[in-house]
């Protein structure tokens, strides 16, 4: 479980600070919320239950124990794209969301590896739900870059 002291002793080697994290957990929450145990396989704040974990199908998560399992999984997240310093807790955000596969085939991470940092338009266009674009999910990328994104 990463609570707020584990979290405070690894900042120093972070690009983003305890105060940014905070805000993509809120975020996250607002957009995700509490999932029941009719949304099964997810769980707590959108966690999708892997083969192997040992949650019971039809099991809820209380809201602690679902905000320790978002910021665990953001956290793995963040840290998958640490190479992109300032960005990474916005591509964190991101593959919480849709998944890395997704980030990593996405025309964000394309114009990042090139050194281009003009993604607004490529991450807020990450919106699509079964390949239409969904309105509650575009308000939810711009509100993460205008959030997230540090110049």
């Amino acid at each position: 479980m990463i609570g707020t002291t584990s979290f405070a002793a690894t900042t120093h080697t972070q690009s983003y600070s305890e105060h940014d994290f905070e805000q993509a957990v809120q975020l996250i929450k607002k957009y995700e919320t509490l999932h029941t145990p009719t949304n099964w396989p997810l769980i707590g704040y959108g966690h999708k239950v892997m083969p192997g974990e040992k949650y019971a199908r039809g099991q809820k998560l209380t809201e602690s124990q679902a905000d320790a399992l978002l910021r665990k999984d953001l956290k793995k997240f963040v840290d998958l794209y640490k190479n992109y310093g300032k960005d990474s807790l916005l591509l964190g955000v991101l593959a919480y969301n849709v998944g890395p596969g997704r980030v990593n085939k996405s025309n964000v991470v394309r114009l990042l590896k090139n050194g281009n940092r003009n993604i607004r338009e490529a991450f807020e266009a990450m919106c699509r739900y079964k390949g239409k674009v969904h309105k509650q999910i575009r308000a939810r990328r711009i509100e993460e870059f205008q959030t997230l994104f540090k110049h």
